[in-house]
């Protein structure tokens, strides 16, 4: 069985790959795709409104067009962990802390060297927002 970090990164490719090629999501999925993983990418894209207006509140003077759409893909995997972990099926979620630290890591693997920060702006900005209410 993958980790758990191999079944976020595959949704993150799969989201990428449906954005970036305009496909559906089921397309840049894998027939024997991981239940996490698809579950995963549904439901991203189930609460991608939400997630996309989160993003684009708080990534200070840059519209969601401008940011990679990788980077994107990441914010919005994240995002849903933190917000959304009763949809996922498991029954240990990652803590939010948890989600921003697998985002990052991603990020440094395999985006450009300022986004690992950009994304942790955005991220701890939200987990701050939610915890003040």
């Amino acid at each position: 069985m993958a980790r758990r970090t191999e079944q976020r990164r595959a949704a993150v490719w799969a989201l990428y790959q449906s954005d970036l090629l305009s496909r559906p999501l089921g397309d840049s999925l894998p027939r024997d795709v991981h239940i996490f993983t698809l579950a995963l990418a549904e439901q991203v894209r189930e609460h991608q409104a939400e997630l996309d207006a989160l993003i684009a509140e708080h990534a200070a003077d840059w519209s969601l067009e401008r940011i990679a759409p990788l980077e994107r893909a990441i914010l919005r995997v994240a995002l849903l962990e933190i917000l959304h972990p009763e949809v996922l099926p498991g029954d240990r979620p990652i803590p939010p802390e948890g989600a921003i630290d697998e985002a990052i890591e991603t990020a440094k693997e395999f985006c450009g060297a300022g986004a690992p920060a950009f994304l942790n702006g955005i991220l701890g900005a939200v987990l701050r927002e939610r915890a003040a209410r």
